[in-house]
């Protein structure tokens, strides 16, 4: 990709360090803003999800590149990638995915670092989350079934596995066995042997050694050196695990509280927070969505906008724009910026129509997003309704 000249540049005062989060229920399209603004950053980080988030990139020969755990900055031969300490991580997968860059000419070696206070996700956490969903039935929350959720619970009940554990076989061994009888105590058949997960991180140990480090040091030393950072957030507001719609939400935090936590960088040290918006809604799973099109638009949406998951390949659920919910992602991020997607998938519509309230069944208006799902799935949408366009917008660059 080459660097535009600066008068063209609309990226060029971006300040020292930015991050790029999603607005709505994921899938914005925040891959390919990073992909841009990793050519203007020194470093770019995870803070958090894992091999649940993926982003489609390509290179400046259009070549398509899937990534599900190394930051999208990797096709900047120039810039180092960092997998920070909120992220789980499934290292197998993970050295799949740079095997696979490798083959793809895409250089790796001393280019990733992956924290040493990160945890290991396991085969055990992933057999687990598909185990926990089939018992919801009727109410499944939709889950990706990678273990997110398992690895992030054993985190929180203080038995997880972190990075650093793969140096001490003894700690390993200790934490894994304690994962596996409780997984065990749960559910008394399991197809995932602790004899096989041990054996395996004991060879992968020696695999991921050379890229495990501190990267909360070495990020705020190249902070001090005046280096840029991008952070890459993965999911999105709508699916934090505080703020989106609990229970059918993601097992971290996608919004800026979980930037912070997920890297270690302090607060005062951000000066741009990106939101990625797209130009209408989508989300996967279950949960309450407003403005969810079941109709031919809904269907043309996910036709036209290629609404089919990176890492499940499941169908998106598509929607209209909901300023409800964009409204209330931003009242928690703080957005400096908007970074609208996808807009030229509206075209040829007859009527594009935007949410900007909630209807309650007493006729109450809402301009913000309940804490209750059922009240949520109930409410009524009110929509302004503008004309549509027909013509071509996808190769418009200027405005």
């Amino acid at each position: 990709m080459t660097d535009s000249s600066p008068e063209e540049d609309e990226y060029v005062n971006l300040s020292q360090v930015c991050a790029v989060l999603g607005s709505q229920w994921g899938d914005e399209g925040k891959g390919k803003l990073v992909d841009i603004l990793a050519q203007r950053y020194d470093i770019i980080a995870r803070c958090q999800g894992g091999a649940n988030a993926g982003h489609t990139i390509y290179d400046e020969t259009g070549k398509k590149f899937a990534l599900h755990q190394v930051p999208s900055g990797i096709l900047n031969p120039k810039s180092m990638c960092v997998i920070g300490n909120g992220v789980v991580v499934h290292l197998p997968d993970l050295l799949k995915e740079i095997q696979t860059l490798e083959a793809a000419g895409v250089s790796c070696e001393g280019r990733i670092m992956l924290s040493d206070r990160a945890q290991i996700l396991l085969d055990l956490h992933r057999e687990l989350d598909g185990k926990r969903e089939e018992e919801l039935a009727g109410k499944k929350i939709g889950t990706t079934k990678r273990g997110i959720g398992p690895a992030y619970a054993a985190k929180a009940t203080r038995h997880g596995i972190r990075v650093s554990d793969l140096l001490n076989f003894e700690m390993l061994e200790e934490r894994l066995t304690a994962q596996y009888n409780d997984a065990i105590s749960r559910f008394s058949s399991l197809e995932t042997t602790l004899e096989d997960e041990l054996e395996k991180y004991k060879e992968l140990a020696e695999i991921i050694k050379p890229f495990i480090g501190d990267t909360m040091d070495y990020i705020n030393l190249a902070h001090s050196e005046g280096k840029k950072i991008l952070v890459e957030g993965a999911n999105a507001t709508m699916l934090d695990l505080d703020w989106g719609t609990y229970p059918y939400v993601t097992s971290s935090n996608p919004s800026v509280g979980g930037v912070i936590t997920g890297l270690g960088l302090a607060p005062n040290k951000y000066g741009e927070l990106v939101g990625v918006v797209k130009a209408y809604t989508t989300r996967v799973g279950g949960g309450p969505y407003p403005t969810e099109l079941l109709d031919d638009i809904g269907q043309r949406l996910r036709d036209v906008g290629h609404e089919y998951g990176t890492t499940t390949g499941r169908p998106r659920r598509c929607g209209w724009l909901d300023m409800v919910a964009l409204n209330y992602a931003n009242r928690i991020n703080g957005f400096n910026s908007l970074n609208l997607t996808k807009l030229d998938c509206l075209t040829g519509l007859e009527e594009v129509k935007i949410g900007v309230a909630y209807k309650t069944e007493d006729g109450s208006i809402l301009t913000t997003v309940p804490a209750c799902v059922d009240a949520i799935a109930k409410v009524e949408v009110v929509y302004e309704t503008m004309p549509g366009w027909t013509e071509d917008i996808s190769v418009m660059r200027k405005w």
